[in-house]
């Protein structure tokens, strides 16, 4: 099929916000609180594909962990959390800085924790063969980076805001800007990824994405304040995020 067929039998925006709408009334209505994303959520057309249809099997935990990564602190060189400077030059956009601490549900720091991200570039665009999107690659950014929480389980990174981008899960269907970040845990069987949004964004309200998150509350957790005091002067502007690992108030994560 052709992309101009493709196009042709795509949902129109006004479709998957209406199933939208309709699924928010019904969670309303239903007095159950669900505080991460919902494994198939339908105007996330793809969402049936991106979860387990099967029964589980057992696996054996200690084999999984013989082919999964280590690390060490010693193999997390300080200068992997700045993006911008990772390729020979300085990229495109709004330098940022984004800082958060993660946490239990009780508060605690998570100390020596591996956190990992990967993003579009300033015009919506990753580095990557199946992204296709008609926008130009940064010769100057991975958009790739990673650090560890330190004592008070603090993280920072120095990256490029990234910009939306289309995609095809109905017509004219845009992503919100946003930032992927996975969380490595102790061992590779515990690894979650989520991702951070930028407040204000227009695309919230048409995003099934953003929205498969169905309480109100939980979806505003996903969302980073901009920080003046995280504002470097005449450099960046700054941003704000904490992850919740666990308890009442966690952090929408992409592993429910």
């Amino acid at each position: 099929m052709t992309p101009a067929a493709t196009i042709a039998v795509m949902d129109s925006q006004a479709t998957i916000s209406a199933e939208i709408a309709a699924l928010s009334k019904e969670y309303d209505a239903g007095g159950i609180v669900e505080t991460q994303p919902r494994v198939d959520y339908r105007p996330y057309r793809s969402s049936t594909l991106r979860h387990p249809t099967k029964d589980l099997q057992q696996a054996d935990p200690e084999g999984v962990e013989l082919w999964a990564p280590v690390f060490g602190a010693r193999d997390v060189d300080p200068l992997e959390s700045d993006l911008t400077i990772q390729s020979g030059g300085e990229p495109v956009g709004e330098r940022m800085h984004v800082t958060g601490r993660v946490v239990d549900g009780d508060g605690r720091p998570v100390r020596r924790q591996l956190v990992e991200i990967w993003q579009a570039n300033a015009g919506g665009r990753y580095v990557h063969q199946r992204d296709q999107h008609p926008a130009a690659l940064d010769p100057h950014f991975t958009g790739m980076g990673r650090c560890l929480t330190d004592d008070n389980g603090t993280y920072s990174f120095t990256t490029i805001k990234p910009g939306p981008y289309p995609w095809r899960n109905h017509r004219n269907a845009w992503r919100p800007a946003h930032i992927h970040f996975s969380l490595f845990g102790t061992e590779f069987t515990q690894r979650r990824v989520t991702q951070m949004y930028f407040p204000g964004d227009p695309l919230f309200a048409l995003d099934p994405i953003y929205q498969s998150v169905v309480d109100p509350a939980a979806r505003e957790r996903l969302v980073a304040t901009y920080d003046h005091d995280v504002t470097q002067h005449e450099w960046s502007t700054g941003y704000r995020w904490d992850i919740v690992l666990t308890g009442s108030h966690r952090t929408p994560t992409e592993d429910a």
